[in-house]
């Protein structure tokens, strides 16, 4: 799959919208493609106390509930922005759900770059 497949995916998932007072969801999608060739996505949700969740979390979610870990490609979109980087917390998550995920390439408004390239120091413990 190629990433203007994926990141129309990315763009057609986003959803902003209210779930509560303070609490909304949608405003940043992600979708990404397995090293099977399945695609999964998320959004994100925003609460005031900072437990929600990333869209890249959501979509890996989705991805581990289905039984895989390895992602071969990520994008993830903001509404109004466009293209944005996966977060640290993120980056490490896809690290450490599967090592193999160094080699997942994540497109950026600059181009495509791969996870290892945002992560060089992995967190060992």
């Amino acid at each position: 799959m190629d990433f203007d497949t994926l990141l129309k995916i990315a763009n057609e998932t986003l959803n902003p919208h209210q779930l509560s007072n303070g609490a909304s969801a949608g405003s940043v999608a992600a979708a990404l493609v397995t090293d099977k060739g399945n695609i999964y996505r998320g959004v994100c949700i925003d609460i005031p106390c900072s437990i929600g969740f990333c869209a890249e979390h959501a979509a890996i979610a989705a991805m581990i509930t289905a039984g895989e870990s390895r992602i071969d490609k990520i994008v993830a979109v903001c509404d109004g922005i466009g293209i944005v980087s996966p977060c640290g917390r993120c980056r490490e998550f896809m690290y450490q759900i599967n090592q193999e995920n160094l080699k997942t390439e994540v497109l950026l408004d600059c181009g495509v770059v791969t996870l290892e390239e945002l992560l060089p120091h992995i967190w060992k413990g």
